[in-house]
């Protein structure tokens, strides 16, 4: 491993729902020369993980069951400023990048990869530096010079949260109790956000989100 990759003494915390997925990145980590002090599977428990264990960097998957990736990534910048974040995603968009790097994530990296990029991010991001996958970098960079690259850009990220977890086929009531928010909350949210992408229904807004690549089909 070259020492621009090297992890001694640098603590991890992974957050994926995919057990084989987790013990894929450990064993890199571990390679490398990091010590992974935690796991989780949804953005609970990376919250809570995170308070327990206080590691350097929390390598986070954006979907994951319960209030997802961007949600505990906005609530955890919220409690610890300084918390440093890299953020992994299998869409090769730069909708979600953009998202992830104004709420606070040092880094976004394409969950295609390749492993020695992996560790070289997870490196970059514990000593301070950000980072962005290479191959997402320009388009990155022009979503968020001109936002048009975004067809959500006019939401606000609670609005996008709410849109992304709608868009998946949740109900109103679900959204709610992931977010911790009242159902009449989320009705308002949902109606900001019809009004805003000009959307009549549930199934055009999960056609936007299927389009821009926020979503599988």
């Amino acid at each position: 491993m070259t020492t621009n990759t090297h992890l001694r003494g640098c603590r991890i915390l992974l957050a994926d729902d995919h057990a084989v997925v987790r013990l894929g990145f450990r064993l890199l980590l571990e390679g490398a020369g990091g010590e992974v002090v935690g796991e989780a599977d949804s953005g609970e428990a990376a919250l809570r993980r995170f308070d327990e264990l206080t590691p350097d960097v929390l390598v986070m998957d954006v979907s994951m069951p319960g209030m997802g990736g961007l949600a505990t990534l906005e609530r955890l910048r919220a409690a610890h400023p300084a918390a440093r974040v890299l953020m992994l995603s299998a869409h090769h968009d730069a909708v979600i990048p953009v998202r992830a790097l104004r709420l606070g994530a040092c880094g976004y990296l394409c969950k295609r990869a390749a492993p020695e990029e992996f560790v070289r991010a997870v490196r970059q991001v514990a000593t301070g530096q950000r980072y962005l996958d290479p191959e997402l970098a320009p388009a990155v960079a022009l979503a968020q010079l001109s936002g048009a690259a975004d067809p959500v850009a006019a939401l606000t990220e609670k609005e996008f949260a709410v849109f992304l977890k709608l868009a998946e086929g949740h109900s109103v009531n679900e959204v709610a109790e992931k977010f911790f928010l009242s159902p009449s909350t989320v009705g308002t949210h949902l109606y900001h956000i019809k009004q805003k992408l000009n959307l009549q229904n549930a199934a055009e807004m999960a056609l936007l989100a299927v389009r821009s690549g926020l979503v599988e089909a």
